[in-house]
């Protein structure tokens, strides 16, 4: 699949004809230093249309073009998240590896969402943290900075997102800078939407993989244990969680224990049994229903607060795993940062919960299957070694069935035992 997008991204498009055309233009007059610039800048974007279509790695080179066009001190791309309609900081200049992703603007809000909102791009050469607009993050420095230029990122006329040039000391952006920033967002924004597309292609690829996987699990022969266990390795890989954990529910209704786990924490393992009445893994299985909480750290009704912060846990969702309408267990799933989980992610995690109830019912109705067919056999050794005995000894059908009790009672034996003992004692007499 990858290969094959590759593929198409590398046939003469759009790019490749903007930089011939630029080349022609400059072969017919005089070069200037703004269409040299152009020119470097539609062949480095040419460049990363050509490459793997990694958004991360993308948004990167992207940062790196301005940067050096500009000669910026900070640059930052936002992302269009259609699903909140809101916008999410995905790329720096400066390490923030903890930022990226958790920094959120909804539309509209701050200089950065008004450009989005509006599809405008703004300068301002000094103070701009004193602009109306401005929206402060503590956890970026650089909002202090003094210039600021915001330029909307273009797709199929519309904004999917914003890069953000800062400098420390004031800037003047001159018409050809911010010319060149806008045909930079114009020609970018198809580049990100591929590698988004591609990566949300990826994305259900391993979610189908995954789901794959555990119903090939329920319908092997292996132990509960075992396939428990690979549906919470396969849910944590998919979901690219820390841990991920199985509870099911006693046969009383009244508490809930973990039966398989990912995590190499022994302390997480060995938790107390949470009671349904009272916590918030309860709550999913008396309402039936998904809980999402953004820090298990910080929500109260959350019980293992010191536990989720020594483990480094953060966002949770708990999906309840159903069969015949009734909750059976819990299927948990922790992430070491900040995340929210979307309504698709929630939805596979309940297929595979789901399937996960269908396996331990499955089992289940084997175990009493089981033992019906054992109780069937006891049952009728128990009258075959009743029928010896009476024979034998002259009994009645109850005292042979009390004798047969009373031994086992005695030596601390089955009755299954016992009557085994007894036919094999008359066949011998043979």
């Amino acid at each position: 699949m990858q290969q094959e997008a590759n593929k198409h991204l590398r046939q003469p498009c759009d790019y490749v004809i903007l930089v011939n055309l630029m080349a022609q233009r400059m072969r017919n007059k005089k070069l200037s230093v703004t269409a040299a610039q152009e020119l470097q800048i539609l062949r480095n974007i040419v460049d990363i249309a050509s490459s793997e279509l990694d958004l991360s790695l993308t948004l990167q080179l992207i940062v790196k073009i301005v940067t050096e066009m500009t000669d910026a001190d900070s640059v930052f791309i936002y992302l269009f998240d259609e699903s909140k309609h809101n916008l999410v900081l995905m790329a720096s200049k400066t390490p923030h590896k903890k930022e990226l992703g958790n920094v959120v603007l909804k539309a509209g809000e701050g200089i950065t969402g008004w450009v989005a909102r509006e599809n405008k791009t703004v300068a301002i050469k000094a103070r701009a943290y004193k602009d109306p607009r401005f929206k402060n993050f503590d956890v970026l420095p650089e909002d202090r900075y003094e210039a600021f230029l915001s330029v909307p990122i273009i797709y199929k006329g519309r904004a999917v997102g914003v890069v953000n040039v800062q400098h420390k000391s004031q800037q003047d952006y001159s018409a050809e800078t911010v010319n060149l920033i806008e045909m930079i967002a114009k020609q970018v924004g198809g580049i990100i939407e591929h590698a988004r597309l591609f990566e949300e292609t990826k994305k259900k690829a391993l979610q189908f993989d995954s789901l794959i996987k555990v119903s090939h699990s329920i319908t092997s022969e292996n132990y509960l244990d075992e396939i428990l266990n690979l549906i919470v390795v396969v849910t944590a890989e998919m979901l690219n969680s820390k841990i991920c954990s199985i509870m099911l529910l006693d046969e009383k209704g009244e508490e809930l224990s973990i039966k398989a786990t990912q995590s190499l924490s022994s302390e997480y393992k060995l938790k107390p049994n949470i009671k349904v009445d009272n916590s918030l893994t309860g709550s999913v299985i008396r309402t039936k229903k998904p809980a999402i909480v953004y820090d298990v750290s910080k929500d109260e009704k959350y019980f293992y607060r010191d536990l989720a912060l020594k483990e480094g846990l953060t966002s949770m969702v708990a999906v309840p795993m159903i069969v015949k309408d009734l909750a059976i267990g819990v299927i948990n799933v922790y992430t070491k940062q900040h995340h929210d989980f979307t309504g698709e992610e929630v939805g596979v995690l309940q297929m595979i919960a789901n399937q996960a109830a269908v396996a331990v019912e499955n089992t289940k109705l084997m175990q009493e299957a089981l033992k019906a067919k054992e109780a069937l056999e006891t049952r009728k050794l128990i009258e075959r070694a009743k029928g010896i005995l009476m024979k034998m000894n002259n009994l009645s059908e109850d005292a042979a069935y009390r004798l047969i009790h009373k031994k086992s009672m005695d030596t601390c034996r089955s009755m299954k035992e016992i009557a085994e003992s007894v036919i094999l004692m008359s066949e011998l007499q043979k």
